[in-house]
């Protein structure tokens, strides 16, 4: 299939776009201890830059939203200056950067925050496999529900992991409100049973999440705000019986904010609630007017025909940018794309394996 339409050149707001490829966050758990950005980071980022957009990492916004080994956070002036050298590296070679804002919420653990419980919308824990902690792996535990007066010190760290993020020079932020972490446990009834301002209603419940963009488009332009939701999502014990309502609500809101794009994981490859119908991005392009990502579990060959079609502006590809760092040229010139790599080499922090020392295809061609 051709692949002219994905490899176009795409306006996002002010910003020109070389193409409509984004590069999807992806956790990788190569910041080390510190959770410090770092040169070998800058060399990942710097390989892929010339997807038409990267999403970095999730990246956290405060220690208490700490909840995977080794993932980079943007809560200090250290970590926004040593998040420089990434922005630098991808600028230098054309490319555009957003920070993803993460907080991890229940998906965390005790041991990552010296025995105090996780916090999340309400105390329910996560029923499923046991969770990967500076202690080994551990069983998920109970988190403790904030309580409503502490919601506006959340909302802040947010505010100021933005600012951070435009200290350290990236194009802009992108607010993870999917997949199971905190924002996501505010959006369902699934995972919220609050009875303050914060729960019970659609409405009520997309509070949170509408403070903290509110909040970062203080900092930033609102179209250098992006927003990601995973309305079919079973990732993190999700999946909600209103989840139709409460997704399209939340859509129809956020257009109300003149975003830079709606990040919407339509795709199922994270696994799928099966409470109905899986929404698609019909279901929020009749409800968003700006510019609209697919993604997970895309093709170059399903990317093509999303856009092509109309039904999204761009696609985010996730997993095949682990092994193919010229994924881009890859799709261009028609080239296979390289074997996907060792799921255990995902999150290893191995340093340069199964990071950095993939080839491209001309490299792997001249052995």
């Amino acid at each position: 299939m051709s692949t002219q339409t994905l490899l176009t050149p795409f306006s996002l707001h002010d910003l020109s776009l070389r193409n409509r490829v984004v590069m999807a966050p992806m956790t990788r758990g190569r910041a080390g201890r510190e959770r410090l950005a770092n040169a070998l980071m800058a060399k990942y980022y710097g390989q892929r830059s010339d997807a038409g957009l990267i999403i970095s990492e999730a990246t956290t916004i405060s220690p208490q939203a700490n909840g995977w080994n080794e993932s980079p956070g943007i809560y200090t002036d250290e970590m926004a200056e040593a998040w420089q050298q990434v922005t630098t590296t991808v600028h230098q070679r054309g490319g555009t950067i957003f920070l993803q804002l993460w907080h991890c919420g229940r998906a965390s653990h005790s041991a990552f925050h010296g025995g105090a419980p996780a916090v999340a919308a309400s105390a329910i824990k996560i029923e499923g496999d046991a969770i990967h902690t500076p202690d080994g792996k551990l069983p998920y535990e109970t988190p403790r529900a904030l309580e409503t007066s502490e919601v506006a010190a959340v909302v802040e760290d947010y505010r100021r992991a933005a600012e951070r993020a435009k200290q350290a020079g990236f194009d802009g932020v992108e607010v993870h409100g999917a997949n199971g972490y905190l924002i996501d446990t505010f959006l369902q009834s699934k995972t919220n049973q609050r009875t303050d301002a914060y729960g019970g209603s659609v409405e009520n419940r997309y509070r949170f999440l509408r403070e903290i963009v509110e909040a970062v488009c203080t900092v930033w332009p609102s179209h250098r705000v992006g927003v990601r939701l995973s309305p079919n999502g079973a990732f993190n014990d999700m999946g909600s019986p209103d989840y139709y309502q409460q997704f399209t609500y939340v859509a129809e809101q956020l257009n109300r904010l003149d975003l830079g794009y709606l990040h919407v994981m339509d795709g199922l490859a994270f696994g799928f609630h099966e409470l109905g119908e899986a929404m698609t991005l019909a279901d929020f392009r009749g409800r968003f007017s700006g510019p609209l990502i697919g993604n997970c579990g895309y093709s170059p060959e399903s990317a093509e025909a999303a856009v092509a079609t109309g039904q999204a502006d761009l696609i985010a590809i996730g997993r095949p940018y682990i092994s193919n760092p010229d994924l881009v040229e890859r799709i261009r010139n028609g080239y296979p794309l390289a074997e996907p790599a060792e799921v255990s080499d995902w999150y290893s922090p191995s340093g340069e394996s199964g990071y950095t020392d993939f080839p491209t295809y001309r490299e792997a061609s001249s052995r």
